[in-house]
């Protein structure tokens, strides 16, 4: 079959990146064989690559999400069979420890987010890919492969972020960083599902009138050195609920000072750099609440699957790539100018 291999780290993508030749993965009893139909970017992708913030197993296949058809199971699996429609969990944690059993996967401490921290040479970007069982959703006919592998990782994370972690209610005036990034995109719709008032940024014209398309109720520009005083005239000066942050140390400051007393920061990532200041007065005065996120339940996966095929949730595809020349996303993702999800055609050389 045909791979997305690479066999060293280097911050140049195309340098490393090649579409190899290798075989077909055998799978274990407890997993099924996905003939991978679409595959999506996320940043972790670059990180592989980079070698950075994490050492990643080599040779790497990377890639966590993907949607296709399974066409062989294990001896023992028991809820999927051949032709089945599915879909990427890449969080993979141990599912018997005290987090684990408590239906906390993600706080689990031998958790690994697949297609980034495992391997060598398991990951998305390939014809073929094998995961456990329990680390597949089943979609329905109405939700095509595309749509699933763009919302399977950005999808969860978002839900878990505003729903599992924030929690959400109808009325709350929510602040969405970066609005057209992956989780971006999902967390404004998200929080227009449980109607609540959304803010959102974004980098640049274009950007903002996509927030705008996906529901959100305002936007504004946080590359703008006032983008925070913008937010404070929306709200009359009454502040945000809640604060759905993955930018990082540029924004950070600015926008723990925006919460309401009360008010929630829920994060997860940090693309402009993790280290930040705190005014600790907001943190203790205002009874702040500073909450960190990474990835989500299966469950919760399956929550955004379901709202997808209920049409109240779209991911935003910004192009598909022919897996000849898949490497490319990687030099888009690094420029973060697209708007949208990036996926790319293992099937379509």
């Amino acid at each position: 079959m045909k791979a997305a291999v690479f066999r060293e780290y280097n911050q140049d993508p195309t340098k490393v990146v090649k579409i190899e030749d290798i075989d077909v993965p055998k799978i274990k009893a407890n997993e099924v064989l996905i003939k991978v139909e679409s595959a999506s970017y996320n940043y972790n992708d670059l990180w592989a690559i980079w070698g950075d913030p994490v050492k990643t197993p080599l040779p790497h296949i990377s890639g966590s999400d993907v949607a296709g058809t399974v066409v062989e199971i294990g001896a023992d699996v028991s809820k999927f069979k051949v032709g089945d429609r599915v879909v990427s969990h890449s969080n993979m944690s141990c599912r018997i420890c005290e987090q684990c059993t408590a239906g906390k996967e993600y706080d689990c401490k031998d958790r690994n987010i697949w297609g980034f921290q495992t391997g060598p040479l398991w990951g998305g970007f390939a014809q073929y890919t094998h995961l456990p069982e329990v680390n597949v959703a089943k979609i329905p006919e109405n939700v095509s492969f595309e749509d699933a592998a763009a919302l399977s990782m950005v999808g969860m994370t978002a839900w878990h972020m505003l729903v599992g972690r924030a929690r959400i209610i109808p009325g709350q005036t929510v602040l969405i960083m970066g609005g057209t990034s992956g989780v971006g995109m999902m967390g404004i719709q998200i929080a227009k599902l449980y109607n609540c008032n959304v803010i959102a940024t974004a980098g640049n014209q274009q950007k903002m009138d996509k927030c705008l398309e996906l529901g959100a109720d305002n936007v504004v520009n946080h590359r703008e050195p006032d983008w925070y005083k913008k937010v404070r005239e929306i709200t009359k000066k009454e502040g945000v609920d809640v604060v759905f942050e993955h930018i990082g140390k540029n924004v950070f400051p600015q926008e723990v000072s925006l919460l309401k007393m009360g008010g929630t920061l829920v994060a997860t990532g940090a693309t402009t750099g993790y280290d930040s200041t705190l005014d600790l007065r907001y943190l203790f005065f205002k009874g702040t609440n500073l909450l960190g996120s990474t990835q989500g339940t299966k469950a919760e996966l399956e929550q955004v699957i379901y709202w997808t095929s209920k049409n109240k949730i779209k991911p935003l595809i910004a192009t598909t790539l022919p897996f000849s020349n898949m490497v490319e996303g990687h030099v888009m993702m690094a420029g973060a100018e697209q708007i949208g999800k990036i996926l790319t055609t293992p099937q379509k050389l």
